[in-house]
């Protein structure tokens, strides 16, 4: 009997535990994911105000506007008046030192009354007010078709170019048999940790010499000559794949092209996805590129180096700036919402199982 309860009572201490240490991950990964939220919910709510309300002092987080009411054809400010032991929102319709004459907006009938104390010292009223027409103006500002017309032609063909080069290199270090093939690829992978500011001087003098500066090639072309980073994430997953199906296609006259375009990358969908979703994201981000290449042709920006442009002219205009970058985000965000099941499942099998 005594063995029994003290084995429950373990039980019971080990379930608490189990309990306790769920709650405290549970805590700490809420904790984390508000960190990662303020930022975006800043951008959100700044992104709808008013450009008084971001230059006032005291004013609340969210969008709002300083509520006033019209009497006898003068608006007057809204304010938060202590009244018999209550908060009311009172009208200031004569302000004064020790008193002062206020208006009941839910009474205006009855006139202006006396209040005692001094109004300086109470808060004013806010009421909600987004102001969606900062999109429209930063739109219409920034001249948005034209810079994400710019943005998705480069990320769309270079991203094609990248994933198309990575996995016909992967295709040959994962099933041909090649003298060095380990030294050319290490010497492959090598590439990926030479800083690009080594060959930034160089590789400019190049495309300046053939005349490619000032066009969109000296950004587009290099995509079609695979990275090593996705030539590497491709290469793992195919080796993964078996070659029973390869063999089997052989026996039928299958030539290797055909193999890789009918075989290797159509069960290679995960992973051709996930690096296609990182070379895309990454070529709608680059900034530094196209601000090289394309300097001196506005009509030829993509959508970073034109935000760029647009805040140092608006940089007053922190709404109109907020409002420009949640545009420009809404497209990653929709390529990664309806790619995500596919995009995690291609990371999990590329970096964990191989």
């Amino acid at each position: 009997m005594i063995l029994s309860r003290r084995a429950s009572g373990n039980v019971l201490t080990k379930s608490t535990r189990e309990a306790i240490a769920r709650i405290g991950l549970t805590s700490l990964t809420l904790a984390v994911l508000v960190l990662f939220l303020i930022p975006m919910v800043y951008g959100m709510t700044t992104a709808v105000k008013t450009d008084s309300q971001i230059a006032k002092t005291g004013a609340p987080w969210w969008p709002a506007w300083e509520r006033t009411f019209e009497y006898a054809g003068k608006a007057y400010d809204v304010y938060l008046v202590p009244v018999d032991g209550e908060i009311r929102e009172l009208a200031l319709y004569r302000p004064g030192r020790q008193s002062s004459l206020f208006i009941d907006p839910e009474n205006p009938a009855a006139g202006p009354f006396e209040w005692q104390g001094q109004w300086r010292q109470l808060e004013r009223v806010w009421q909600l007010d987004i102001q969606w027409s900062n999109f429209t103006r930063a739109w219409n500002t920034i001249n948005f078709p034209n810079l994400l017309r710019n943005t998705l032609l480069y990320a769309g063909i270079t991203t094609f170019g990248a994933v198309l080069s990575a996995a016909l290199v992967a295709y040959g270090f994962a099933r041909f048999r090649i003298p060095g093939k380990n030294i050319l690829f290490m010497m492959m992978l090598s590439t990926v940790i030479l800083p690009g500011a080594v060959t930034l001087i160089p590789t400019y003098f190049v495309f300046l010499q053939i005349g490619w500066v000032g066009t969109w090639l000296p950004l587009i072309v290099p995509a079609f000559f695979s990275w090593g980073t996705n030539v590497f994430l491709l290469r793992q997953f195919f080796l993964g794949i078996p070659r029973d199906l390869e063999e089997a296609a052989q026996i039928d006259g299958a030539s290797p092209l055909r193999i890789f375009f009918s075989i290797i990358l159509p069960m290679s969908r995960p992973a051709l996805t996930a690096v296609a979703l990182f070379h895309f994201f990454w070529a709608w981000n680059d900034f530094f590129g196209p601000l090289i290449y394309l300097a001196g042709h506005p009509d030829k920006f993509p959508i970073t180096v034109g935000l760029t442009a647009f805040n140092n002219l608006y940089s007053q205009s922190t709404n109109l700036i907020q409002a420009a970058s949640l545009i420009s985000a809404i497209i990653p965000i929709v390529v990664f919402f309806f790619a995500q099941r596919i995009f995690l499942e291609g990371v999990v099998i590329t970096n964990i199982e191989k």
